[in-house]
């Protein structure tokens, strides 16, 4: 498959998680907001539509995986966090978080194996911006991948801790990043 091919995987996996993102809690219950719940609450447990937002991030994790191989030709050890990245995101699409109603029975395993992907997708990610910025030959595009990396740790913590407006940190966590990912793999040749 050609380079640009992957990235236009990539490219409709991000428009999808976009629209998802903010259409998919429209039809969710009142109790259901943008700004508070997050993306993670949108797939939870026994929730409505949430194997659209799982299947979503299933394809962005595959399609991060598929195009940014070719990037990290020679670079085992980006290519190892690169498969990580992808692997504990899928699994975190899998196992599933809890419900947005506290009355609902939950499986409290799988949603404690849910937070410990969640946890590793983004340490992953961190790893791989900061990873990336060093073999980057332009510095504007050393740069980014610095900010971007400072901002997913940042968001993250900030997500984690503001309950009330957690949905919005999360959303612009996953805008930023795989908006990264994006650019920097249409302008890294290979």
């Amino acid at each position: 498959m050609k380079k640009k091919a992957k990235i236009i995987l990539l490219e409709g996996a991000y428009i999808l998680m976009l629209l998802a993102m903010f259409i998919i809690p429209l039809f969710m219950s009142p109790d259901n907001s943008i700004i508070g719940n997050t993306l993670s609450e949108l797939g939870a447990q026994f929730s409505p539509y949430s194997w659209i937002m799982n299947s979503i991030f299933v394809a962005l994790a595959l399609s991060s995986v598929v195009s940014g191989w070719g990037c990290f030709e020679g670079q085992v050890f980006l290519r190892i966090i690169l498969v990580l990245f992808g692997i504990s995101l899928v699994l975190s699409a899998f196992f599933n978080h809890a419900p947005v109603n506290p009355d609902i029975q939950y499986n409290i395993r799988e949603y404690g194996w849910h937070l410990y992907f969640t946890s590793t997708t983004w340490i992953t990610f961190i790893i791989l911006t900061f990873s990336t910025a060093l073999m980057l030959e332009k510095q504007t595009d050393r740069l980014l991948a610095i900010i971007t990396g400072i901002s997913a740790v940042l968001i993250s913590l900030l997500a984690s801790e503001a309950d009330r407006t957690a949905g919005i940190w999360q959303r612009l966590l996953f805008i930023i990043s795989f908006g990264w990912m994006i650019y920097t793999y249409k302008t890294m040749d290979y």
